[in-house]
């Protein structure tokens, strides 16, 4: 008897971002295979009778590979057992997840995909940075930094306007600021590094082009962190400070009983 997978997006890593539909799959699995960003904290319990196999990867790290990881899926699908693949983010926005489920289908797999909710938007929300606004970015792309962009693209990026919102771009930060910069986008252009977007240690880091590669030095800036390029990016400040300023002046008016 063949069995199924169901590729789930975890979203950013808290578990109260998974959708209905991902718990249900999540509950009803007899194995998981789960990603290092994907939300781990109360996996035992929302997948209470699967085997949990740890298929995580760390940059530069890869303990399972990824061909690997797709002959896991076929084999454990082919004995039988509905298998869970637990993502982090959203499995078609750069998660690979269209490379599982084409193994699946090449292997005679029934599969289905459950979309979850995309760091790319998510994680810049929780920083208080929207990733368009009105008369400000009307539009955003989504880019790769796992490895460096040619000139082609960095030149692209720069025509584009609006906001660029760059996963995995903490070790490449340099060349893609110094390239964005290089093809034509000024070195006051405001950046963002949003790191352990909704953990608990979640931090933001504040710069333009120009400085954002010696900021994020001194602040020891590391993954996972989401990088957010553009106008947007002042949003979040003049919020902060306009809700402080709100503050404080309800903390100075008179109490009237």
């Amino acid at each position: 008897m063949t069995g199924r997978v169901t590729l789930v997006g975890g979203g950013p890593g808290a578990a109260d971002l998974l959708t209905v539909r991902a718990v249900r799959a999540l509950a009803d699995a007899d194995v998981v295979l789960v990603d290092r960003l994907a939300p781990h904290e109360e996996l035992a319990a929302l997948a209470p009778r699967a085997e949990i196999v740890d298929v995580g990867k760390t940059p530069g790290h890869h303990a399972v590979p990824q061909h690997e990881i797709e002959a896991m899926l076929v084999r454990y699908a082919a004995s039988g057992a509905h298998v869970v693949r637990l993502k982090g983010g959203d499995p078609y926005v750069l998660g690979r997840g269209g490379e599982e489920v084409l193994a699946c289908r090449a292997a005679g797999i029934p599969v289905e995909v459950v979309p979850g909710v995309s760091s790319a938007i998510a994680v810049p929300a929780s920083a208080g940075i929207p990733v368009t606004h009105r008369d400000v970015s009307r539009l955003f792309t989504v880019v790769s930094g796992h490895a460096p962009l040619g000139d082609d693209e960095l030149a692209h990026l720069a025509g584009l306007g609006g906001t660029i919102v760059v996963l995995m771009g903490v070790g490449t930060l340099p060349s893609l600021a110094a390239g964005l910069t290089r093809h034509g986008l000024p070195a006051e252009h405001p950046v963002a590094v949003v790191e352990r977007g909704f953990g608990p240690e979640q931090r933001t880091t504040v710069g333009t082009l120009a400085d954002i590669v010696a900021t994020a030095a001194r602040a020891r800036v590391v993954s996972p962190a989401v990088v957010v390029i553009g106008e947007v990016v002042r949003l979040a400040h003049d919020g902060e400070t306009a809700a402080s300023e709100t503050m404080a002046r309800a903390a100075a008016m008179p109490v009237i009983a």
